[in-house]
């Protein structure tokens, strides 16, 4: 029940950010609900891959097949809304940027600065490479995740700008 309730608060704030992300870009009122319910399915995904699961996916994985997700919606949905998939995809993908990874990555190289002894400055050496390399390789599987469906489903993703009376010059 405990994870339940976790995995609805994990939805409902992925889809409220998504909505404040897309607001910045200006998308038609009919993409405001699909970004928040693409981005709460997607980071829902992601939460149980990462907690529900007795496999406990590592966050680097976790996140390329929820970008993966988020992509496949994005995809199948923009030519019925005849809203580019762009639109759905990146307000979606916000939501699951590494934010604590890249705080804890530049806090590790200020504290790697400050420190004079060499043990200290391994620690903390340390905890800049681990989370600097975290934070890239979500990023990167992100990039990856989300872009792999346009490339597969190349005819449908750019069907919602396309017209059937195409004006020619």
């Amino acid at each position: 029940m405990q994870l339940i309730f976790k995995l609805l608060q994990d939805a409902l704030f992925a889809g409220i950010a998504a909505i404040g992300f897309a607001a910045i870009s200006r998308p038609p009122r009919k993409a405001f609900l699909w970004c928040g319910i693409i981005a709460a399915t997607g980071h829902s995904f992601r939460f149980l891959l990462m907690n529900g699961t007795d496999l406990h996916v590592h966050i680097v994985i976790a996140t390329t097949l929820a970008s993966f997700l988020i992509g496949i919606m994005a995809v199948l949905l923009s030519p019925r809304t005849k809203v580019p998939a762009e639109t759905y995809l990146f307000p979606s993908l916000l939501p699951m940027i590494p934010g604590i990874y890249a705080y804890k990555t530049f806090a590790g190289l200020v504290m790697c600065m400050y420190r004079s002894s060499e043990g200290m400055f391994d620690k903390y050496f340390y905890l800049f490479a681990s989370n600097g390399l975290t934070c890239f390789f979500i990023l990167l599987g992100m990039a990856i995740g989300a872009t792999i469906p346009i490339f597969i489903l190349k005819r449908i993703s750019f069907q919602a700008t396309r017209h059937k009376n195409k004006i020619r010059f």
